[in-house]
This record gives C-alpha cells, sequence and structure tokens, in this order.
C-alpha cells in the first residue's frame, strides 16, 4: 500500500508538470489606441521637445546670420538633452508608433551633426539645406504625439 501511494505521488506530480508547462502563458494586451491618460503623460514628456522645436527658429537665425560659434553652441548647449529626451518619449508610444519615431529622432540628429560640421566648416549652404530637413523631422515627430481631445 505504501509503495501504491508513493506512485499515485509521483503520477500526480508527473501530471500537474506536464499539464502546467503545455499551458501558453497568456500574453498581455497590447494598446491599440492612446488613452486619456496615456496622453498626458506622453504631453508632460513631449514638452521640453516642443520646446527645442520653438528654438529651431534661433537656430534659423545663427545659420542665416552666419553666426557659426553661436550656431554649434546652440546644438551643443540647448539642444543637449534634445537625444534623451526624445529616445524616452518615443518608448512610451504605442509599438506601432515607436519604430517611426525612433527612426525619425535619428534623422533629426543626423541633420544637428551636419549642421555642427557645416558650422565648424563655416559652409552656409549646407547648414541651410540640413535646417531645413531637420525642421520637416522634427514635425513629423511631434505629429506622432496624440494630442488630448478637444471634447474634455
Amino acid at each position: 500500500m505504501k509503495i501504491f501511494r508513493n506512485l499515485i505521488s509521483v503520477v500526480l506530480i508527473l501530471v500537474t508538470t506536464l499539464l502546467v508547462s503545455c499551458g501558453s502563458p497568456k500574453q498581455a494586451k497590447v494598446p491599440t489606441v492612446y488613452s486619456p491618460e496615456k496622453i498626458a503623460q506622453l504631453q508632460v514628456f513631449a514638452e521640453p521637445i516642443e520646446k527645442t522645436r520653438e528654438q529651431l527658429s534661433d537656430l534659423k537665425d545663427l545659420i542665416k546670420s552666419e553666426d557659426w560659434v553661436d550656431t554649434r553652441n546652440l546644438i551643443h548647449g540647448p539642444f543637449g538633452n534634445l537625444r534623451q529626451d526624445m529616445r524616452i518619449l518615443s518608448a512610451k508610444l504605442l509599438p506601432k508608433d515607436q519604430g517611426q519615431a525612433e527612426k525619425l529622432a535619428k534623422e533629426i540628429f543626423g541633420h544637428l551633426e551636419r549642421i555642427d560640421a557645416a558650422a565648424k566648416d563655416k559652409n552656409a549652404t549646407v547648414a541651410q539645406n540640413q535646417y531645413v530637413e531637420v525642421v520637416k523631422d522634427f514635425d513629423a515627430f511631434l505629429n506622432l504625439i496624440p494630442q488630448p481631445s478637444s471634447n474634455s
């Protein structure tokens, strides 16, 4: 009788292990739309990025006046946290928007690096062309951020 009980215990353990290991784990549902709470959270993360976007007009003026020292200072100073801010915000977007946001952020930094190099070389043509591109990509990035509905 003792052997029978031990055998039953082993069989039950094996059956339980088999059932647990063969069961499929529940996958977390990935949201497909932004909740009002998520939009509010994204707005907080977007604020410094939007402020930087407003400062792009200063960059335009510096390039236009060929003030290369201040052009480089603006890129390395006030725009210094932009990469981190954009990376954090991109990660908080829905998965369907994250890839595009990361791609645009990478392009924005490429344009800023080329403006910096053009300023170093005192090349107004390249700097102006890259400025146009950075504005276009910056606006595309900001368009990925959902806005609060005006119904509230």
